[in-house]
């Protein structure tokens, strides 16, 4: 892994690597003589949930959805598993190409949108029952050499636009006396890694916004709570290990199991579909109680 990895504009609404578990850089900066920049996956070779069958049974019908970097990885799968729910889902992502496609599946509604433009994200959740928040992108060096302009991009999409949708989306979850906030938040959430200053200083900033609109939405029958993933399958991660492999003369499945799992018992990559899984149960009404939560999904990393 590069000290720098930036991820293309054009690509930072999917959700990349939302939860990348390492207490520091796999290898040594110094092993990577340049900065490089690594796009986001294609959603379409992102893996799917299975529509069928679940361990949670979630009636969502006649329920709005909105999920924000739905083109690919865990939003990807959210949208498939709300959508099966019986959920109408507005798909939000900057990747409208991909977007069209699952419309036409029959997954959801697309609205292409660069969530950076916080006034337009307030405005795509006007309406929403259940918001899952998130898009959001990676960005490794030490803090001295960490570029301002991308810390400030990171906190203003994965912090401030998350504040904005749920900004919009509470007049109408009040109205109703119920909704559903997840924030797909990441061990980073909980505990720190080296090279993550920007990710890190974001996830504990939205675990902290979810806790009170959990004090806040309570009396009106809003929930809000965090999700906590380690590695998840994703195209990206996947690429990641591939390329780590190959600058490094070791096998992909050492870097799973030393480098992106080191310090994780469960020595396997957490798939989309059992993300979506916990946030399908999150939106039920049996899980009404559970609020202002933040719950690992990560083979007891953060145990250890």
């Amino acid at each position: 892994m590069t000290t720098h990895e930036f991820l293309s504009d054009a690509a930072r609404q999917a959700p990349g690597s939302p939860a990348e578990p390492s207490s520091h850089p796999p290898f040594p900066p110094s092993a990577s003589p340049s900065p490089r920049t690594t796009p986001l996956p294609e959603s379409t070779s992102a893996p799917s949930a299975s529509p069928s069958p679940h361990t949670t049974r979630v009636d969502l019908t006649g329920r709005t959805a909105l999920v924000t970097g739905a083109a690919s990885g865990i939003g990807r799968a959210c949208a498939l598993r709300l959508s099966t729910a019986g959920a109408t889902v507005r798909l939000v992502d900057i990747d409208g190409a991909t977007l069209a496609e699952l419309a036409e599946q029959g997954v959801g509604e697309p609205v292409e949108l660069d969530l950076t433009d916080l006034d337009a994200a307030e405005e795509a959740a006007r309406g929403a029952d259940i918001v899952v928040n998130n898009a959001g992108v990676q960005t490794v060096s030490a803090v001295q050499d960490f570029p301002p302009e991308r810390f400030s991009l990171i906190l203003r999409l994965m912090v401030e636009s998350p504040f904005r949708v749920v900004r919009g989306a509470l007049p109408h979850m009040y109205g109703r006396g119920w909704g559903r906030i997840v924030n797909i938040s990441s061990v980073h959430g909980l505990r720190a890694s080296a090279y993550k200053s920007a990710y890190v200083a974001a996830k504990h900033g939205l675990e902290g916004f979810s806790k009170v609109v959990a004090l806040e939405g309570a009396p009106h029958g809003v929930t809000s709570n965090c999700v906590n993933p380690g590695y998840v399958r994703t195209a990206l991660v996947e690429k990641q290990i591939a390329d780590q492999a190959e600058a490094h003369g070791i096998p992909e499945d050492q870097v799973i199991s030393e480098v992106l799992l080191a310090r994780t018992p469960v020595k396997r990559l957490i798939e989309p579909s059992e993300v979506a899984e916990m946030v399908a149960y999150l939106c039920s009404d049996d899980a009404s109680f559970v609020n202002g939560a933040s719950l690992p999904i990560d083979g007891a990393w953060s145990s250890s």
